[in-house]
């Protein structure tokens, strides 16, 4: 996968945490919510996260948790006044953009139902890792790297996605103080963009128990060489900061290619994966989504484990629920209550 997302370094970066905020009774008492700030240096340089962890009171042991980014800072997931804003949405956005207006993503993040189904969720601003535009790698946790070297680009140089997936896992890192939280039970989600970095992260990661792909198109879950939706060519010429310079030889070329994405979901075995598409996204390719997964079959019965059995996709809002998981719903390009409705029940069957 180094063709694709380019090499992640093992050295280490220093981070340390500081609770911003704790409010035992929040969402009308529902929830323990936390705010931590990261901070990422290498001792010149320093780079701020901020986690949001709601702790469902239900559960008087430990929680499974998921965990995933959000797009457009964290108080955009709720209307709570109290929720910080992202520090890496002001080197993306400027004074007016509507980031800026609480609850403006709310909709994706469905915390009453997640928290009375028993599941703590800990999410964080994907552009306090990596800021989500062109030229933005000098204000990422990329540039705290000591082999980093400003507008140098080798053929597999980690990009934003790497790094987004890398920055999940140092979420993970700091749940491991959380007593509330099972560490055995870990799941990570992400939609379009980040249901890539997630696959990445899950792949790497052996402590994500089950990894769940939304929509995540080319580079994700959908099959290169069906060349189908958005392609190679015009993902990194569009995006050419999310994947490693590498890439870019397979525009037009894929059939070229070593391998396809199929065998990065292969990766999530023996653990739990989700992939989930919509009928009227077509530009993130269902079929290849559904494929890819498929495809995985003969690599989980390997391990005594059940993929999916049927090559041909399934009908609308009809989930599978086995080892490999896959639903296609009405709608568009989104994450919505019915998607994570399904990620929850996968879940019950895997991670309860």
């Amino acid at each position: 996968m180094t063709h694709v997302y380019g090499r992640t370094p093992s050295e280490k970066i220093t981070v340390s945490y500081t609770l911003l905020s704790c409010n035992p009774k929040a969402l009308d008492g529902k929830a323990t919510c936390k705010q931590v700030l990261f901070s990422f240096t290498n001792g010149e340089k320093e780079i701020e996260a901020i986690l949001l962890l709601y702790i469902p009171n239900l559960v008087k042991g430990k929680a499974p948790v998921f965990v995933g980014y959000n797009f457009m800072g964290n108080a955009s997931t709720t209307l709570d006044p109290t929720i910080y804003h992202s520090p890496g949405l002001r080197f993306v956005y400027g004074k007016d953009s509507p980031v800026w207006k609480r609850g403006a993503q709310k909709n994706r993040w469905c915390f009453d139902q997640i928290l009375e189904r028993g599941y703590a969720v800990a999410t964080m601003c994907y552009h306090d890792i990596y800021p989500d535009q062109v030229g933005m790698r000098d204000y990422s946790v990329a540039s705290l790297f000591s082999d980093y070297i400003p507008r140098s680009r080798k053929h597999d140089e980690w990009e934003a996605i790497g790094v987004w997936a890398w920055g999940a896992s140092r979420i993970v890192d700091y749940l491991v103080q959380e007593d509330r939280i099972d560490m055995d039970r870990i799941a990570i989600v992400g939609h379009s963009r980040q249901g890539k970095a997630a696959l990445w992260a899950g792949a790497q990661d052996m402590r994500f128990k089950v990894v769940i792909s939304n929509e995540s198109g080319c580079g994700g879950a959908a099959l290169s060489k069906r060349v189908y939706g958005e392609n190679i060519a015009r993902i990194t010429t569009d995006f050419p900061y999310w994947f490693c310079p590498g890439f870019s030889r397979y525009a037009g070329n894929e059939e070229e290619l070593p391998f396809d994405q199929h065998e990065l979901l292969a990766l999530i075995v023996p653990r739990y994966l989700y992939v989930a598409s919509a009928e009227g996204d077509w530009w993130s390719d269902p079929k290849g989504e559904y494929l890819s997964a498929y495809y995985t079959k003969d690599i989980y019965q390997l391990y005594g484990m059940n993929g999916l059995e049927s090559a041909e996709l399934p009908f609308v809002n009809q989930p599978i629920l086995s080892d490999v998981g896959y639903h296609i719903r009405e709608g568009k390009h989104d994450i919505t209550d019915y998607d994570w409705e399904c990620f929850m029940n996968f879940c019950d069957l895997h991670l309860k």
